[in-house]
């Protein structure tokens, strides 16, 4: 077995580890450590396929940002919602079961059917520097535009968190 091989059945083991870790903990804060070493598993998994910007995106949008924000968010709103007692609805249960056999039944069907790629394909280059040139040369506009929602995104969510604050300061 190839040492690539067992690096992906590694990151994998550890992917889907800590995703059901992250599903089935009752701490929120346990959980989105979990989701953290998902995320991460994730981006070693883009590593193994060659896709080495999605990986790097992965790592700073998802770990850097908006895990690290959930984590904060969590730790300075109460100590109480740490500790929630999450209540499964059982009405669920029986519909998300039919769908997940369908969906299972449905991934062996495509992998028992799907002629795959010959063993013996080239490696690809460094996909970075070229999506960089083209970020800032053919789709520089594009890459501008989405910026400045971002940013109209982040003060909105600021001014909608300093009223509230304004608000409940007020009715105290």
């Amino acid at each position: 077995m190839e040492f690539t091989a067992i690096l992906f059945y590694l990151f994998s083991l550890v992917t889907i580890g800590a995703a059901s870790f992250m599903v089935f903990s009752k701490n929120i804060v346990h959980s989105a450590f979990a989701l953290m070493f998902t995320l991460i598993g994730v981006a070693a998994l883009y590593v193994l396929l060659y896709a080495d910007f999605l990986a790097a995106t992965q790592l700073l949008v998802y770990v850097g940002g908006i895990l690290i924000l959930i984590l904060f968010g969590v730790m300075l709103t109460s100590q109480e919602s740490a500790k929630l007692n999450f209540k499964t609805v059982t009405v669920n249960i029986v519909p998300a079961s039919i769908l997940s056999v369908a969906a299972l039944l449905l991934l062996i069907f495509a992998f028992t059917t799907t002629e795959w790629a010959p063993e013996n394909i080239a490696a690809p280059g460094e996909t970075v520097s070229v999506l960089g040139t083209m970020l800032m040369s053919d789709y520089l506009l594009p890459f501008i535009i989405a910026g400045v929602l971002l940013l109209i995104a982040i003060i909105g969510a600021i001014l909608m968190a300093t009223r509230i604050t304004t608000k409940t300061t007020e009715s105290n």
